[in-house]
Parts: C-alpha cells; structure tokens; sequence
C-alpha cells in the first residue's frame, strides 16, 4: 500500500488503524457523507450562514501578522460583486494565492464588518482542463484518523481510482444474475461511491453495494445453518396438543394471542426431530417465563428434561420461583444450581439429574460445568441469551442428541435486525401485554422541576410504595461516577429521604453482596434503592412504582426502557422521571420518544436509526463489523432481496457452475472474516 501514489509509510500506518492494508480495501474504503459543492452561486447572491460554492479570480492577497498569530487574506471576486477569504496561521497561502488565478471557494459565507467573507473555506484552483477533486462536484467525505486529512486522502482516491480500479476490481456476477436484480456493472459502482457524477448514480451505486454486503453475509450465514441442521439431531417431543390444553387448563389466567401464537410455533417445533433454534422476544412483561415453561413441560411430558439458563442468581431465584408455581401442580419438580449451591446439595441434585429425578434445572452458568450431566436434555431455554457467550452455551449443544434450543430476550429487536444478526433462527413475537399491566407514565425533568418530582416521590414512598434511582456508569470514568453516585446515595439517604431506609448497588460490589441488597428491596425492607449499574434485567419487585433516571441522557433507548421495565410490574400506576439536560439534538430526540411510547418494538426501531446496528448489538461503539455502507434497517428491502437471492443461490447449488466460479472464490476468500 505505500507504493500507492501519494501515500507513503507514514499515510499507511494510519490507513492500518482503519482497516485498509491493501488496494482492494484502499478501493473498497467508502465515503461517510456527500457534499454537493458541484453548483455554483454568484457572489453577489450569497447570503449569510449559507454554504456554498463560488467560482472566481483571486484579485488580491495579504499576509497581516499579529501577536501570535499571521491572517491571511484573499479577496476574489465573480462577474456579480467580491469576497474575502480569511485563512489563520497559513502564510504559503499568499503564494499559491496569485492575482489572477482561477479559484473555487467553498464554505460558509458570513457578514463581517459591513462585507461578505468566509473563514477558512475548501479552496481548489481550477487550472485548465484539470478536474477539480475538492470542489465544484459532489465532493467525498472519508472517516479519518489521526494522521490522515480530507485533502489529501481525496487526492490518494482519486489517483487510485484512475489508475487501478481497472486492474484491481472485477465483477464476479453473471450478467444474467446482475440484469435479474438490477444491479450495476461492480467496477461502475466503486467508481461512483467515491467521486459520484450525480446522485442518481449515486445511489444505484450504493444499491449495488449493500446488496453484495447483505447477499454474502446471508450466504455465510445459510451455510452454516444448513451445515448445522445435517449435523445435528434432537428429541422429538410426543403428544404436544395435549401438553398445551393440560398445561393451560391449570393456568389461573388466559393466553393473551402473542402468547397463543408463540406456543403454537413451538411446539410444532419440538415436534420434529431436527433442533429447534427459535428466539422468543417480547416487551418486558409480555409474558415469556410462562411461554418457556410450556416449552419445558412438553418435554417432560414426553419423558425427557428440560433446562433454563440465566444470567444472575436473582433471576435463577425469581425463575425458579415462577416455574415452581406454573409446574409443580403438574407434578414437575424443578431444581436450581447456582455457583452459591452448598457442596453436599449440589452433589444430591447431581445425581437426581442423571436419573431423571429433576424434571427441569434453572441455573446460572454453573449449570454449563462439566460435571453437570442430565439422563435425556431435550429443551434448553436460554433467558438474556446475549449476556452468555457463544462458547459458553456450546457446551450445551454439544451434546447429542442435541437439546432443542428457546432464547428468550426482552431487548426487543427489530425483524431485519434479528435476520441479519440471526439468519436462519426462527423468531417468535409477542407484541401484547397481560390484561392489568398499567401503563407507565414517563416524564422528562429539566433541573428546575426536580425538587418537586422528589417531593411527590416523597409522599409516594409515605403511602409503601418503592423507588429506583439509577445512575449511569460509564467504565472509562467508573471512579468518578462512583463517587458522584455515592455523595448522591449520602444526600438521599441523610437529607431527602432521611425517614426511609435507602440501600445501594453498584457494579464493584460482589455478587453476594448485590444480591442480598436486591433481595431486601424485594422483600420491602427499603425503600429506595439507588443502582450504579443497570438494574437486574428481569428482576420483579411488584411494588416498585417509581423510577429516577439520572443523567438520563447518557443512556441509549434501548437501556433507557430496559430500565424501566423495572417497574410498572404490580396492579399499582406506576411513574418513570428522566432528569436530564440533554446537549445534542439526539439526546433530546431520546427522551422525547421515551416519553411518548412504551412499544419497546418501536423504541428498537428508533434506537437502531439512532445509534447503527453494530452499537444495537454491542459489537463495537459505532457501525458495523460486517456492514461498511449497508444498514439493516434503514435499507430492509435490499436486505430481503439479498435474502431471497442467497437462497436461491444455495437451493439451485448455483456456485457449483463455472460462470460463479468468480464470485464462489470471492466468498471463500471474505467468508473468513465471519
């Protein structure tokens, strides 16, 4: 890559820090954002605070020295009138700034001392019959770093793509395949994505790309599927119509039709003998626990065991507690391990396991150690699914035959997000709430109106009801924040609400410790409970009604009705306050959405246009690993074709004819990357 004109050893260390180590990637490295500078407005008509483009000839040029500082200043002028160009400390300006050169400036034109100007602009003399790379089009804006510059990275790109583009890139579709989906010709495309002649073909060239990112990351991903499926068997579950009707006749309550369906799906899952790998998703409190009982109650039904993994030792507690009630009138015993289990307790429960004496286990990861040994796993529920590694819940599909597999997440993901992320996984999706859950009522409080939200808090608390406050943590500064969490924890405890009795939790503290604490909140000996880190997923405490978010803007969506979740739990109204004085535009659009909708669906939706696809899943800070210009979201309907396309491409084994020989290597080359 250094040998590339105009880059260099030192422009190829930071062309490294993002990704690019050879042609191809320099090629492949698109533009963040456009700027339309390929018209021209006469000077005479520029109007303050408008950015635009100006095409001139430079009239004058000085340098005026300050104290610390040297102003250069240019003046050019249009057929219509004159502007200045102000530069700070770039004095060699003056010489490229000759009397009587073309000149096209590009900026924002402001009102300075009865005159138009601009301060510092984009400038590129137009000399002959040059093409101008900076100015006077639709002009490319890469993502840098440090040591890299948009001028001179533009000039790289535009060398490169003039001198190899030809020679390094090749289209590996049939033309058949790229006239069927309407795709432009690959070499086009590339060219277009950098230096665009319009937007039109802009955006056929981005339509070309997105499409072979979606197409080959679905290829990848159906693959792996089918490779899966002929690997692995499972138990086939018998008699799962009748599982459902004597599973519902003992429930004290109805099905919402979420919950209908859901059951319906699965079980007809279980029925066969290929794994199930479906993920059950619901808003917080849709009601999955009782879903993924019946799950487990088919399988025992059918003389087999089932287990449910979960992140926490509270919510091992609450599962068990909840499955218990749900399965122990069927005759179903449930169990659980935790790492807190006592030896000789956990040595009976292990050996109750192997002779299928626990029907169904509820466990932390403690339930994945090697010792752990069930007669017949036939149904795995995994609650939170992202909180576990891959490689950790391996251990339970290793086994043969292999259990069927139910993930639950109350993180609600929009469909194409899941499809992308998940492939071939089947999704179940409960939109409904129980009958009886009140709505949340959410507010956002500037600083002037908290001392009376916490008065109210006050008078709520006198009548036994319960409260979160909830401070962020952000780990690069985890010290400060703790502290500033704790003076606020003294001030609750000692001045605002000296009457009750507030506890805390926070991140640094052990396991043991943040459980007891949790479990006095619970069981009602305090009465505020003031978080560090986000509350337990999950935990329900049906008399926690209020909720404080402090510094709520430093939150995501999706954390932000995570948290609360927390409450809104019990028969009584519940009350969530943001206290926030959010800077940025999108910090206000936040919390604005949290105040008018508890459709966690929705608040997906917003978050993953907000905050990128990659961010949605905790894969990086921004963007995503497998996505450069592609968003799943954003772009769904190139997503589904790509989709559609893949499999056709695997079902008519369409690789194996030798017009795709180009593409199969291609894809054998990239599919490494996954």
């Amino acid at each position: 890559l250094r040998y590339v004109k105009g880059v260099g050893p030192r422009r190829a260390e930071a062309l490294l820090k993002l990704g690019i180590q050879n042609l191809h990637d320099l090629l492949f490295f698109f533009p963040r954002r456009y700027e339309d500078r390929s018209q021209f407005t006469e000077i005479s008509k520029l109007q303050p605070g408008e950015t635009a483009s100006v095409c001139g000839e430079v009239l004058k040029c000085s340098v005026r020295p300050l104290k610390r500082m040297a102003i250069v200043e240019a003046i050019v002028g249009d057929d219509s009138a004159a502007i200045h160009a102000v530069w700070f400390n770039q004095r060699y300006l003056k010489d490229q700034f000759r009397a009587g050169r073309k000149v096209i400036l590009y900026g924002k034109a402001e009102w300075y001392q009865n005159r138009i100007q601009m301060n510092a602009p984009e400038y590129e003399f137009a000399e002959g019959d040059a093409k101008t790379v900076h100015t006077g089009i639709i002009t490319p804006i890469y993502p840098l770093t440090e040591g890299l510059f948009q001028r001179s990275l533009r000039k790289v790109m535009t060398d490169s793509v003039a001198s190899h583009l030809d020679r390094t890139v090749e289209d590996y579709f049939p033309d058949e395949f790229r006239a069927q989906h309407d795709l432009d010709e690959l070499r086009e495309s590339v060219r277009q994505m950098h230096f665009p002649t319009e937007f039109d073909r802009l955006a056929r060239a981005r339509r070309r790309i997105v499409f072979d990112e979606f197409l080959v990351f679905q290829l990848v991903l159906l693959e792996r599927f089918e490779r899966m499926r002929e690997r692995h068997r499972a138990l086939a579950l018998t008699g799962v119509e009748v599982s459902l009707a004597d599973f519902k006749a003992k429930l004290p309550f109805e099905f919402t039709a979420g919950q209908s369906q859901a059951a319906a799906e699965i079980l007809a899952d279980l029925a066969l003998a290929a794994p199930m790998n479906r993920l059950l998703q619901g808003d917080v409190g849709a009601g999955k626990t009782v879903v993924a009982a019946l799950a487990l109650f088919a399988a025992v039904r059918s003389g087999f065991q089932g287990v449910m993994l979960v992140p926490t030792e509270i919510l091992a507690e609450q599962h068990h507690r909840s499955l218990h009630r749900l399965l122990q009138p069927l005759g179903i015993e449930v169990a659980r391990l935790t790492a807190g289990t006592p030896a000789p307790a956990r040595e009976k429960l292990l050996a109750e396991l192997k002779q299928n004496k626990v029907h169904v286990l509820v466990g932390t990861h403690a339930v994945l150690q090697e010792d752990v040994r069930f007669k017949a796993l036939a149904v795995a529920v995994i609650d939170e699914q992202h909180k576990f590694g891959v490689q950790q819940r391996g251990r339970l599909f290793e086994l043969d035959p292999r259990p069927h597999q139910l993930l639950m997440t109350a993180t609600p993901i929009p469909r194409t997000l899941a499809l992308t992320i998940y492939g071939d996984l089947k999704i179940s999706t409960m939109r409904d709430l129980p009958a009886g859950r009140k709505p949340i009522k959410t507010f956002w409080i500037t600083r002037s109106r908290q001392a009376e939200v916490l008065e109210h808090i006050r008078e709520k608390l006198a009548k036994g009801e319960q409260a979160y406050f909830v401070f962020p943590m952000i780990e690069e500064t985890e010290k400060i924040d703790l502290k500033a969490a704790e003076s606020e924890f003294l001030k609750l405890k000692q001045e605002i609400f000296k009457e009750f009795k507030v506890g805390m939790v926070h991140g640094r503290m052990n396991r043991d410790e943040r459980d007891w604490m949790m479990r006095e909140f619970r069981d009602g000996k305090l009465q505020v409970l003031v978080a560090t880190s986000v509350v337990e997923v999950g935990v329900d405490h049906p008399n926690a009604t209020l909720m404080v978010v402090e510094n709520a803007e430093r939150f995501g969506l999706a954390q932000l009705h995570q948290l609360r979740g927390r409450i809104g739990r019990g028969h009584l109204p519940s009350e969530c306050f943001l206290f926030g004085e959010p800077e940025t535009e999108e910090g206000k659009r936040r919390l604005r959405i949290m105040t008018k909708t508890q459709d966690g669906f929705l608040i997906a939706e917003e978050d993953l246009k907000l905050r990128g696809p990659g961010d949605f899943m905790g894969t990086r800070q921004s963007g995503d690993p497998y996505f450069k210009v592609g968003h799943p979201l954003l772009d769904e309907p190139i997503l589904i074709e790509a989709r559609q396309a893949a499999r056709k491409i695997l079902n008519q084994r369409l690789l194996e004819k030798p017009e795709w020989s180009r593409f199969k290597s291609y894809l054998e080359k990239i599919a490494i990357q996954y």
